[in-house]
């Protein structure tokens, strides 16, 4: 063999490593940060990101139509107060005036709570104090752009892994139908229904028993409630056991929220109301 060649093969290895080395390298990540400043090339980078992750061009332009940084939902982030309150204090500030409509709630919901019980194993207080809790009810489920809020938060550097998840959701959603952007409003941190679904949780729990066909978590009560017992029954809810402090339901609440002020909240209003 001539130096020519040996030469002529050592390059086109080089070129193939080089080659193997660029493909293994995975993308650039959308840079996080911490103001309005950056956003628009977070945003340029993370559509690339999601094309690739098989977002379609035609969602991500529904979606992230009019899109902006917004800085009420930055504000609202680092301003949560009610979880530092007392036990005492924060069931008189959210439960003690919903008592009554609960118990109206599960009396006329009590056919559509037997069926979700037997079918999921989570008892008619427990979905009626979270729905009253979460929303009153349905009344404030919350009317700002989830897209927005979502894209708001992945971008910004706090907690930018658990929000791009549920932007990713979000888009899914949109992308299968579900929902259209336009119907996607909700809470500041870009939950979404009459409980309050953060859009990963939707895919992965929402369920249509109505059997209308969709999965609605705005309109129908009875995908809500359904939805909220498959979520829980998700996370590990015995059938037939207890929910007070110290109990495996209530710890799976935790699943549900954090806070321990309102796990125990809902554990109470739930006895207050059965």
């Amino acid at each position: 063999m001539t130096s020519k060649t040996t030469n002529s093969i050592r390059l086109r290895t080089v070129a193939l490593s080089l080659a193997l080395a660029f493909a293994a390298t995975p993308a650039m990540a959308a840079k996080c940060g911490n103001g309005a400043g950056g956003f628009n090339a977070w945003k340029a980078q993370f559509a690339k990101e999601a094309r690739a992750k098989g977002i379609s061009q035609k969602t991500l332009n529904r979606a992230f139509k009019g899109v902006s940084y917004d800085k009420r939902v930055i504000r609202l982030d680092r301003s949560q107060k009610s979880f530092k309150l007392s036990f005492a204090q924060f069931y008189k500030r959210r439960a003690a005036g919903l008592v009554g409509r609960a118990r109206a709630k599960l009396k006329q919901n009590a056919r559509l709570l037997r069926r979700i019980e037997k079918r999921f194993g989570v008892p008619g207080p427990i979905l009626i104090s979270i729905w009253g809790l979460e929303t009153g009810f349905g009344g404030n489920s919350g009317k700002m752009n989830v897209v927005r809020s979502l894209a708001t938060l992945s971008y910004d550097c706090r907690r930018t892994a658990f929000f791009t998840k549920n932007l990713y959701a979000a888009l899914k959603i949109i992308q299968r139908g579900d929902m259209s952007p336009g119907q996607m409003r909700g809470a500041w941190a870009g939950e979404l229904g009459q409980t309050q679904f953060m859009a990963d949780s939707y895919l992965r729990f929402a369920v249509d028993f109505d059997g209308n066909g969709r999965r609605d978590l705005v309109r129908s009560r009875a995908d809500v409630l359904a939805s909220t017992a498959n979520y829980l029954r998700g996370h590990g809810w015995k059938r037939g056991g207890s929910w007070g402090p110290g109990t495996h339901n209530h710890n799976v609440l935790r699943k549900w929220n954090k806070a321990g002020v309102y796990r125990k909240t809902i554990a109470k209003m739930a006895n207050a109301i059965k």
